[in-house]
């Protein structure tokens, strides 16, 4: 292992002694990593002396290690313009070729490029968050607590790797520094939102949560490495001349991957959704597996949120079901349409989220959607409430929505799997095209008519079946 490895650090050595010989690169870095932190401990000091003035101390306190993650990331960002130009720079500047012509491994070439633009981000990033504390310490300011700044620095290095890993995958793939430049926007705009949740977590004091961002960074940024692995072959780094939005073979493949060659409805499904949800056996299991382990979430939450059901909001409730009864008449389609475009629309934005984090957030509906469910009947059991009165209220309708949602989430976890994995003679514009279609296979064959059927029963049967229940 260590032997194959050994080509791949002579790539690094030799990229970081490159980096460090040009002025023009270092010098902006360090000047900017060296002054940020002293305005951010300026900015620390003067807010402290503030908020303390009216009485507000304990946001004074979470601003410190919120500065610090700020400082961490802004080194990282300013830096990955190196990574940006780790293979599409070297293109255009006509030295890729002698290193492409190396008896090198693709994996070695990519994984030694990928360290080399990891190393410089995570160096300045270190220094600018020493020169913070360090700041901190001779101006008095107490520092947060040991776990506080280790849960900072292990957060802020997964996020230099997962952006640098994105970054070296754009690289890989374009044809000009241009364009990876304004691609970058991709990776730098979501790191930015991520950021500002995590500084949600840190002034709302939920510090464990943020363990849960960094193994979703870790995650994400093991797959990043992962695809670009996957999609990077040095023949097409000569190959490519220009990048071209070719729609008609976009539609193509596209069209190609969803309908298998079939020509009629009953041969689609046999030809076309058979095959596919044949391949998707693996996703659809560990779908349903998180959809469990959403229930089992939810259901422990009561420890932490229990709230207590009297007498009033019982009739409240049963006076609601009579409401709803009244309000949604037998085949009345007004409540069917609010109630299938409302599911529909978070499975098209469990898609979306899915594209741009490798299918990990687009978990989101499946896993939110199941803890409910295990929340309510936890709080049910210990109210003393029959738990069998509650499943009314879903069993109706959920045996054909829940399947839906489950297929739906394997079809967004099945892209992802896809375009982290070699794909020979396949381009990943190719791949990513392939993937969508049989997500839409999925949603137009099988989710989008259960769908239709669930709100149908949950509009007009299922407060009709709970009322008599309840």
């Amino acid at each position: 292992m260590l032997e194959s490895l050994r080509p791949a650090l002579v790539i690094t050595r030799r990229e970081v002694r490159d980096q460090l010989r040009d002025w023009r690169i270092i010098f902006p870095i360090v000047i900017l990593t060296l002054v940020f932190p002293f305005l951010a401990n300026f900015a620390a000091a003067q807010m402290l002396n503030f908020v303390t003035k009216y009485g507000a101390d304990i946001i004074g306190e979470r601003l410190v290690p919120f500065l610090m993650m700020i400082v961490g990331f802004f080194p990282i960002s300013v830096s990955l313009v190196m990574a940006l130009e780790t293979f599409v720079g070297e293109r255009e500047r006509g030295s890729i070729e002698p290193l492409l012509n190396t008896p090198l491994k693709d994996w070695q070439l990519y994984l030694g490029k990928l360290l080399a633009a990891t190393v410089p981000p995570l160096v300045a990033s270190y220094l600018g968050m020493g020169v913070y504390t360090g700041g901190l310490l001779l101006q008095g300011i107490p520092l947060p607590e040991i776990n506080i700044l280790l849960q900072v620095l292990v957060l802020t290095s997964a996020q230099a790797v997962m952006m640098v890993s994105g970054a070296v995958v754009v690289s890989s793939q374009t044809t000009s520094v241009r364009a990876a430049n304004l691609l970058s926007s991709f990776i730098v705009i979501p790191t930015a939102f991520l950021i500002q949740g995590e500084s949600v977590m840190m002034f709302w004091g939920t510090n464990d949560t943020l363990w849960y961002a960094v193994i979703g960074v870790v995650v994400l940024a093991v797959l990043l490495v992962r695809v670009g692995l996957a999609n990077f072959r040095r023949e097409e780094l000569l190959g490519r001349d220009i990048d071209v939005l070719n729609v008609k073979w976009g539609w193509r493949v596209f069209k190609a991957q969803f309908t298998g060659g079939a020509r009629t409805p009953w041969a689609w499904y046999a030809k076309s959704v058979g095959p596919t949800l044949r391949k998707m056996r693996k996703a659809i299991l560990l779908a349903a597996v998180i959809g469990l382990v959403g229930v089992v979430v939810g259901y422990f939450q009561i420890e932490r949120f229990n709230l207590p059901i009297t007498e009033t909001s019982l009739k409240e409730m049963d006076s609601r079901i009579s409401q709803l009864v009244q309000m949604w008449p037998l085949f009345s389609f007004g409540p069917v349409l609010y109630i299938f475009w409302h599911n529909v629309r978070t499975l098209l934005l469990g898609m979306v989220l899915g594209l741009v984090s490798f299918s990990i957030l687009g978990m989101i509906p499946l896993f939110g959607t199941t803890g409910v469910i295990g929340y309510l009947m936890a709080l049910l059991s210990t109210n003393g409430l029959p738990v069998w009165n509650y499943a009314m209220f879903i069993l109706p309708h959920g045996v054909l929505e829940i399947p839906a949602l489950v297929l739906a989430s394997a079809a967004v976890l099945q892209s992802g799997a896809i375009l982290a994995t070699p794909s020979p003679g396949k381009s990943i514009g190719q791949t990513w095209l392939e993937s969508l279609a049989d997500w839409c296979k999925v949603m137009v064959g099988l989710v989008v008519p259960a769908l239709l059927v669930a709100a149908m029963i949950e509009a007009w049967f299922t407060p009709r079946i709970a009322a008599l229940f309840f």
